[in-house]
């Protein structure tokens, strides 16, 4: 396929109903690139020879974009970082779809752009208070946890959501998987989610995947000096290059997901306070395996 042809096959796609956090990522990118290039939507229509109203609808992801058109984007807007440009090339030429799009309409949307996020990520790095990391759960306490849910879920929505959870969860069995870390405050291991005796099941899950060397848990006890932030679960996914890391938060109305600079670099300097206050790896797993005995 010739490059114009690209760019007319491009043009001609109509306009997308549904946007995943992928989509709507890539959009922000590209406005922001033209914001730094200190350029109007309309002005960078005239500079690209393109209807500024395409241009809308490629920062707001209600079209895509190829990588020929956004090389010319980027070229157009003086953007000369290569490493960048290649990883939006990248999410860009992403077509395929993932296992999670098997949920689609029997989750909430934010479910599956979590996992999404968590499958193309380079690294994940997560604080927790009140649950323990949703990637560490076993199948009992993640059903302990949705069925405290309220408003309370069918029987039926507990099991979809335990399923697409513990598929969630074998990311951390693949060979090429993303490095995890996690810090963890004491106050989720002490939680009793279905019981003293799944609990302690739970934190020996937990102990065993500390081993993995790809899996590290850090725990942040209530003797610490105190600690940042709000005690809000937070998950540092690493990108294909800095600018596209990702920040997600938990929120009573889904899950939020954060990207601007100086939200990274608060969000990074935020986490990397709580690690200096957690316990060493050893001593992280010396707590976790008293807490479970004593159970």
């Amino acid at each position: 396929m010739d490059r114009h042809r690209s760019l007319r096959e491009t043009a001609a796609m109509p306009p997308r109903t549904v946007t995943t956090a992928r989509q709507q990522r890539l959009g922000a990118e590209l406005r922001k690139m033209r914001e730094a290039a200190g350029l109007t939507a309309r002005e960078a229509a005239a500079l690209l020879g393109i209807d500024h109203t395409k241009i809308s609808h490629m920062e707001t992801a209600r079209s895509g974009v190829g990588s020929d058109r956004l090389r010319a984007i980027a070229s157009g807007y003086g953007c000369s970082d290569q490493r960048y440009i290649d990883a939006l090339v990248g999410m860009a030429k992403e077509r395929s779809k993932g296992w999670w799009e098997e949920y689609r309409g029997l989750l909430p949307a934010g479910f599956l752009d979590i996992t999404e996020l968590e499958s193309k990520a380079s690294f994940l790095y997560t604080y927790q208070i009140a649950h323990l990391p949703g990637l560490t759960q076993t199948i009992d306490y993640a059903r302990a946890v949705f069925e405290f849910t309220f408003p309370r879920l069918t029987a039926a929505d507990v099991e979809t959501r335990i399923s697409h959870r513990i598929r969630r969860s074998q990311i951390l069995d693949r060979t090429d998987g993303p490095p995890f870390t996690a810090i963890v405050h004491e106050a989720a291991l002490r939680m009793r989610f279905g019981g003293p005796k799944m609990a302690r099941k739970q934190l020996e899950h937990l102990l065993s995947l500390s081993e993995r060397p790809n899996c590290t848990i850090r725990v942040l006890t209530f003797e610490s000096d105190g600690f940042a932030g709000s005690g809000q679960a937070v998950l540092h996914a690493g990108g294909p290059v800095p600018q596209l890391d990702t920040i997600q938060l938990d929120s009573a109305h889904g899950a939020l997901f954060l990207d601007a600079e100086a939200q990274l670099v608060a969000y990074r300097d935020l986490l990397s306070s709580m690690e200096s206050r957690t316990l060493s790896v050893k001593q992280s797993r010396d707590v976790i395996r008293e807490i479970a005995q004593s159970l």
